[in-house]
């Protein structure tokens, strides 16, 4: 389940708010994603692959709170590690978000200035 947008880490790029399958996600007034519905949340995990920054931790247990710190995460090195997992990491050449061109994402990825 969506435990944490970092405040520090996130760009406001929304990525995460449009690949939600389940809206789990709305904007507050300076546009920083909010969970809004962590009960909707399936674990899908698409929100942390797409979020270019790691700003996102997605909690393996679906049916619990995990109650998460920010500092903890950190220092263990769990924040972006799911997209590490599956080959997805800004180290890699080549990384899947890098190599993605499908027509979905390519509508979904902010514009200049937006």
């Amino acid at each position: 389940m969506i435990e944490l947008v970092s405040e520090d880490r996130c760009i406001q790029c929304k990525i995460c708010v449009k690949v939600c399958p389940t809206n789990v996600f709305d904007t507050n007034e300076i546009g920083l994603p909010v969970i809004a519905r962590q009960e909707d949340c399936q674990t899908c995990f698409v929100c942390e692959a797409y979020c270019p920054v790691d700003a996102l931790y997605v909690s393996p247990f679906a049916d619990e709170l995990e109650h998460v710190q920010e500092e903890t995460l950190i220092e263990k090195g769990l924040l972006g590690s799911w997209r590490a997992e599956i080959g997805w990491s800004k180290e890699r050449e080549g990384s899947m978000p890098l190599r993605d061109t499908t027509h979905f994402l390519n509508s979904i990825r902010p514009t200049p200035g937006g």
